[in-house]
């Protein structure tokens, strides 16, 4: 039986705008326990940031957190994945993107996100609320 993005993905949206500094971003991610949010003006998907891309695109390279925005830093999300689509699209998409993550969107807004752990056999499914 084919299971589903929307059984798998974790739900909820974490998202920034896309001036917000670093330091808000991962602030944000602290508070959440979570390594990525989503960089988003309004319901308009801009990328995902992730804790590995403040680390190595910016801090790495010795600019101030504080003043760098989450957009010039995110990778941009130019591949998502419905709440409808099958684990085995969101599996082909990550490997031919070469991403561990994916916006889930319906209906042109975020719903959440699916991550390559969310993918593992024996992972704990989690339903959208």
């Amino acid at each position: 039986m084919a299971r589903f993005v929307r059984e798998v993905m974790t739900a909820g949206v974490a998202a920034v705008r896309p001036d917000a500094s670093l330091v808000e971003a991962a602030q944000l991610m602290r508070a959440q326990d979570i390594g990525d949010v989503l960089v988003a003006q309004g319901d308009h998907l801009i990328g995902v940031l992730t804790d590995r891309d403040i680390t190595l695109r910016a801090v790495a390279d010795g600019v101030d957190p504080l003043t760098v925005n989450a957009q010039s830093v995110c990778t941009p999300s130019s591949v998502s994945v419905g709440p409808d689509d099958e684990v085995a699209t969101a599996v082909a998409l990550m490997r031919q993107h070469a991403v561990e993550r994916l916006a889930v969107i319906a209906d042109g807004r975020p719903l959440g996100v699916v991550r390559i752990e969310d993918l593992r056999p024996g992972n704990s499914n989690r339903k959208v609320e």
